[in-house]
């Protein structure tokens, strides 16, 4: 069989889905609003909150394409439309980054007028720390990562249209920039989106958390989409062997995360060096965020690692789409604790933390399916994709 013989459909956003979309948007809208009427610090921690969350999604997204190129995985061929979709949520976080800047002040003391002058730490960071510095290199992070993941989409395209080995060959190549500039951009932008909130704080395991954060979550929300878009009648060939291969990501991320996310506490609390401690021990006097603290342990890493050890349940689409909604709530809850106690000072939870998640979750949804519906949802001349739909080694 070649690739002219695979049944491929054209992917068509329902209507309903779209109206849900905008129905979601128009909440977050409302909730937004609502929370600069009635808490402006706590509306800006949002905004940051829920645009680093989706943000890192397309990162993650992005990084799991190219890794599939680069390993020359053929396994996964059939799919790579899906991460291509995710990728085109980085434009519309770029808009919104060029909004966080007009409230850099309510989210960050760096950014206050004067904060430097009184601080010899924040006086030694100011060539860094500073409101021009930051909106350059924001604005830098982003027209890479917009360049590089169009790049890609484009080269997918024209593979897609004339064949051959011509531009997987490209693909792969531009892949290997692509996971170079994100390792190093993505990093730095974690450090000016989130470490910098506690600007006094030092931790070198923070960027490479966040990092793998964004891969992990970014790779659940993968799989949840394919078997969302399976159980609609998409990817016929999807099988057992497919879900193996998901669940392994996802259960090899969980041990990854687990690691660093231990190391960090547990480095810093056996050094026990105050400039250090202070970090956990405003989040553990408020009982509130020292329940998120083991939240985030047993959502991350316990459950999909003592889920996901079992092969049987591996190849369960239901387990595998609870284990990945799991780890959406996960990521929330890690980036809430990374972001509430330096901003908003106290753990809060109502209509404009429930609107706005909701909101950029409806943006998400609008923005991933139109992506998808611009391209075949099946990459046909993929030279792996015969390979894609025989895979049965499990």
């Amino acid at each position: 069989m070649t690739n002219q013989d695979i049944t491929i459909k054209e992917y068509t956003p329902g209507k309903r889905l779209r109206a849900i979309s905008f129905v979601l948007i128009a909440v977050g809208l409302a909730s937004l609003a609502y929370g600069f009427i009635t808490d402006p610090q706590r509306a800006w921690a949002n905004l940051l909150l829920n645009n680093f969350y989706f943000l890192s999604l397309g990162i993650g997204a992005a990084f799991f394409y190219a890794l599939q190129y680069i390993s020359q995985s053929g396994w996964s061929a059939q799919f790579k439309r899906v991460p291509e979709a995710m990728m085109f949520i980085i434009p519309v976080a770029a808009a919104v980054s060029l909004l966080l800047l007009f409230g850099l002040d309510h989210l960050y003391h760096w950014a206050h007028d004067g904060a430097a002058d009184h601080d010899a730490l924040l006086a030694h960071k100011s060539p860094y720390l500073n409101v021009p510095f930051f909106a350059i290199r924001i604005i830098a992070f982003f027209g890479l990562w917009i360049l590089l993941t169009q790049l890609l989409r484009r080269l997918s395209l024209r593979e897609d249209k004339e064949g051959g080995m011509r531009f997987f060959e490209r693909s792969e190549f531009w892949s290997k920039v692509l996971i170079f500039v994100i390792a190093l951009t993505f990093s730095l932008a974690s450090f000016d989106f989130i470490m910098s909130i506690d600007p006094h704080w030092y931790s070198t395991l923070f960027a490479l958390k966040n990092f793998v954060a964004a891969f992990y979550h970014g790779s659940a929300v993968i799989v949840l989409i394919v078997l969302l878009l399976h159980s609609r009648g998409y990817f016929d060939g999807l099988n057992s062997s497919h879900l193996l291969d998901f669940a392994r990501y996802l259960f090899m991320l969980s041990i990854v995360w687990g690691y660093l996310y231990f190391a960090q506490f547990m480095l810093i609390w056996y050094a026990n060096i105050p400039e250090e401690t202070v970090y956990f021990h405003s989040r553990w006097a408020d009982p509130s965020f020292k329940f998120l603290f083991y939240a985030n342990i047993v959502l991350n890493w316990f459950i999909p690692f003592i889920v996901l050890i079992s092969q049987k349940a591996d190849k369960n689409k239901t387990v595998l789409m609870i284990v990945c909604l799991v780890l959406i709530v996960g990521q929330y809850v890690d980036l809430y604790d990374q972001i509430f106690p330096g901003t908003v000072g106290r753990a809060a939870f109502g209509i404009t933390e429930l609107g706005t998640w909701l909101g950029f979750a409806g943006l998400f949804s609008l923005v991933v399916s139109w992506a998808l519906s611009k391209a075949p949802i099946i990459a046909r001349n993929h030279p792996y994709l015969s390979e894609s739909v025989f895979h049965h080694v499990h």
